[in-house]
């Protein structure tokens, strides 16, 4: 069957909507990585049911399919990199919270927002919170096994995810687990579709774990003189058993280009400041004074910057400079090579110290901030596409990054995924018989490939390919 006839068949069959106008192709061409593949058709599912339609029709005339939620990963994992279909399941935005079980019945189009506010009107706590957390949908970060700020008490994605339904490449519908407490039957088939990016399978439907949610929170932003002294803080601090819901890190030159987008400085006096970004949250309020207030003695032992609040108001104040990292990045430069390296916790010193060594040698402006908690660190390695030598630098810092956090125990990936982005290092960090092992079963559930192809283990060079000139909502978070 021809593309035109297949398209034709999945038209008369279809709920939803299909778009094949070039404007609509446009705008689903690219993902937050904002590298750009035209796709032939947009198909926009009415219902679950369009889902397996869909994978049927494309799995039986060899149509590749890219599935999309909001489109906000940094990755290229949403991107129609061999064209074909977007199939996108944002309007399967269902939510129910079923309190006695402490469960979120969502569609995988469901923003994290809103199930979040859903739960919290029964008093529960949907943690995941990816900084996008206001437009990326459950599917999509269930696919790339989304963490957020909150990891380093509350863990990522994959530790909430109970239960899902979809459709494996052929078109065949499945539920792996049950929406009960406890499940051990079979096969643990649902942790493969957790992270796999949308390669086996779509989902269209998750329960999600919910826990009573925390009744108050305190907020407390340090500034130190040196990214050392920040970092050397937040493992004493967790050395010493506190148990932060957030603990990020941002450097020095992070901090300057914050301070230049909102015109002020957050520690008047102290120019620059390395900063460390904490909040302490529970049940009972009288237990988080006490931890607070043994939290504030250990930072004046080290700082006398320190801004601090229980009010949420104030607190979101202290939040400002973490939110003006990313977009303040290109002050520094025109293009970004945002990589989420994960080390363990005792080696971020090490990885810090390399990296103002990398930033020495290539003549780049490369800025660090993220999840001290957790070891998962964001380098955002900056320069100017359009000056060759500067383009050279980046792809020779982004390689020497990526080996260096190898050689640290270290991970490429903490939280974004590989999609496009990070497939040129994939074979680095993972031994080849494991690269076999999944290549075999993406086989075995697709054998066609139809499912978001070219991705992970292909290798891609970003560098190598222009930026759409586009504005996505949460570049401006």
């Amino acid at each position: 069957m021809e593309f035109a006839q297949a398209l034709e068949q999945l038209r008369q069959s279809l709920s939803g909507l299909i778009q094949t106008d070039v404007d609509a192709l446009r705008n689903v061409s690219c993902d937050g990585l904002k590298i750009s593949f035209m796709p032939d058709a947009h198909i926009v599912a009415a219902d679950a049911a369009d889902v397996g339609k869909t994978l049927r029709i494309a799995h039986e005339n060899h149509i590749p399919v890219v599935v999309r939620g909001a489109g906000s990963t940094l990755t290229g994992s949403a991107t129609p990199f061999r064209g074909g279909w977007v199939l996108d399941v944002s309007r399967l935005n269902s939510i129910r919270i079923d309190a006695v079980q402490k469960m979120a019945f969502v569609g995988a189009g469901a923003v994290l927002r809103d199930i979040d506010a859903a739960a919290a009107s029964h008093g529960l706590f949907y943690p995941p919170d990816p900084s996008s957390h206001r437009w990326c949908t459950a599917g999509g970060t269930i696919a790339c096994n989304a963490g957020g700020l909150r990891c380093v008490k509350y863990g990522v994605t994959r530790d909430y995810v109970i239960a899902l339904k979809g459709y494996l490449p052929n078109g065949e519908y499945v539920e792996l687990g049950r929406a009960v407490r406890k499940f051990a039957t079979g096969f643990n088939l649902r942790d493969l579709w957790i992270g796999s990016e949308g390669m086996l399978g779509v989902i269209t439907e998750a329960v999600l774990r919910l826990i009573p949610r925390p009744k108050a929170r305190w907020t407390l932003l340090c500034g130190f003189s040196s990214d050392g002294e920040a970092l050397r803080f937040a493992l004493d601090l967790l050395s010493s058993g506190m148990n932060p819901s957030i603990l990020e890190f941002i450097d020095s030159l992070s901090v300057k280009g914050a301070e230049r987008a909102t015109g002020h400085q957050f520690f008047p006096g102290q120019s620059d400041p390395a900063v460390i970004l904490l909040e302490l949250d529970g049940q009972d309020m009288d237990a988080l004074e006490r931890e607070s207030n043994a939290v504030i003695q250990k930072a004046q032992s080290v700082t006398s910057n320190l801004r601090h609040s229980f009010l949420e108001v104030e607190g979101e104040r202290l939040w400002e400079v973490r939110r003006k990292c990313s977009g303040a990045m290109f002050q520094l430069a025109d293009t970004k090579l945002n990589e989420d390296v994960v080390v363990p916790l005792h080696e971020m010193p090490a990885l810090i110290a390399f990296i103002h060594g990398l930033r020495a040698n290539s003549g780049l402006p490369i800025a660090v901030f993220g999840h001290a908690g957790d070891g998962n660190l964001h380098v955002n390695i900056m320069y100017d596409k359009d000056k060759p030598e500067k383009v050279k630098r980046a792809r020779e810092a982004l390689d020497a990054l990526m080996h260096k956090v190898i050689a640290l125990g270290g991970a490429i990936s903490g939280e974004h995924g590989i999609g496009l982005a990070k497939s040129a290092y994939f074979s680095d960090q993972i031994p080849p018989a494991q690269v076999a092992w999944m290549k075999g079963i993406k086989d075995l559930v697709d054998p066609h490939g139809i499912l978001n192809p070219g991705k992970i283990f292909e290798p891609f060079h970003p560098w190598e390919h222009s930026k759409m000139d586009i504005s996505f909502p949460w570049d401006h978070r």
